[in-house]
């Protein structure tokens, strides 16, 4: 069991969406069996702590462990899958439609630090070398989806993407 920490799941939090994951992955030891629950805690942990994979708290599984179900849940869309789960559950408590009838697109170029490669290029509208960022929210301003780019990426053709990808027409995440 771990520390109650400020990013951890309560348990009527956590028995909204465990079945969006996978089931546990089979191990070489059949007597160790891993909890999804102190997997995605230390998720969260993570992504609000801002630390590495290696400085999680001991008090959570390997850090190998939780790495390999980060990366295994963003490659098999359960992420996707349990963002889309609530988000639609918090549409529904504001007496909305769980599919939002018109989304919003917005985007912004960003400078990016000299060592990053992936996705850099060049705005020449804003003169900015980093990335662009397309966001697509509903009309209560609940985030659909982001997508990351290179910035000499047009704004028409990125939203034409962003709309591929909330469409499930894309692989793009």
């Amino acid at each position: 069991m771990t520390k109650n920490y400020p990013s951890n799941l309560r348990w009527e939090q956590w028995e909204l969406i465990p079945e969006l994951f996978p089931e546990a992955k089979p191990v070489v030891r059949p007597s160790t069996t891993t909890c999804m629950y102190p997997v995605v805690n230390a998720i969260l942990y993570l992504l609000c702590q801002g630390c590495t994979w290696r400085a999680l708290p001991g008090d959570f599984p390997p850090w190998s462990t939780v790495y390999g179900y980060f990366i295994r849940w963003r490659k098999d869309r359960s992420w996707l899958q349990v963002h889309d789960k609530l988000y639609q559950w918090v549409r529904v408590g504001a007496s909305r439609e769980p599919s939002p009838s018109e989304p919003a697109f917005d985007s912004q170029s960003v400078e990016t630090a000299t060592i990053i490669c992936t996705d850099v290029g060049f705005d020449p509208g804003k003169q900015i070398h980093g990335r662009k960022g397309f966001i697509t929210v509903d009309l209560l301003g609940l985030v659909l989806r982001i997508l990351v780019t290179s910035p000499s990426v047009p704004e028409r053709a990125g939203v034409k993407l962003n709309v591929h990808v909330l469409a499930g027409l894309s692989d793009e995440r």
